[in-house]
């Protein structure tokens, strides 16, 4: 949990697990269950040869058929029940502490904190909850945090100092190596 990649290629994944992402998270916005899968093979196999934890971003029934280690809901996102009963391990969003209270109270494996700070890679992403929002979150739940949203080997640390137990990354992922590097010396 301590190096979420978040990430649409498999070239990408395999980067990053080489050089230490401990899970690989795989993000493939507005598509359709079928090609998620169809997608998500190579993936999974990427990810038992490796011995890196596969997560399926959103999609509940796509993690189930890829025998995924986990899938990640969203605060809009459907299918918990269905998640927990497959034996899937299910992260959940927050970006208050409002929002990490209630996701807690769901006894999720993790949650996902951010963004932390501004990001291209999401759009639809809530404001920036600073520093500040992310220790105020990690303090208010028993669950662990992965912090996500604009981080990089630059700022993982400081996530870590807040009180995330991991981060997650998507634009840096390729960068595993030196964000390890910086969350191993914040510990």
């Amino acid at each position: 949990m301590k190096l979420h990649a978040v990430v649409s290629d498999l070239e990408t994944a395999r980067v990053a697990a080489e050089n230490g992402a401990t899970v690989i998270q795989l993000r493939l916005k507005n598509t359709p269950t079928g090609e998620v899968i169809d997608r998500g093979h190579a993936f999974r196999g990427l990810t038992q040869r490796l011995g890196v934890p596969l997560v399926v971003n959103d999609d509940v029934q796509a993690a189930i058929r890829l025998e995924a280690d986990g899938v990640h809901l969203g605060t809009e996102d459907e299918g918990l029940e269905d998640a927990l009963d497959a034996g899937l391990q299910v992260g959940l969003s927050a970006s208050s502490r409002a929002e990490a209270e209630s996701a807690a109270a769901r006894r999720p494996a993790y949650i996902g904190a951010g963004p932390v700070w501004a990001t291209p890679s999401k759009q639809d992403a809530a404001p920036p909850i600073g520093l500040r929002g992310l220790a105020e979150i990690c303090a208010a739940v028993s669950v662990p945090v992965v912090a996500i949203g604009g981080i990089d080997a630059t700022n993982a640390g400081d996530c870590i100092r807040a009180g995330a137990s991991g981060v997650a990354v998507v634009r840096a992922a390729r960068d595993a190596r030196a964000i390890l590097e910086a969350i191993d010396a914040a510990l």
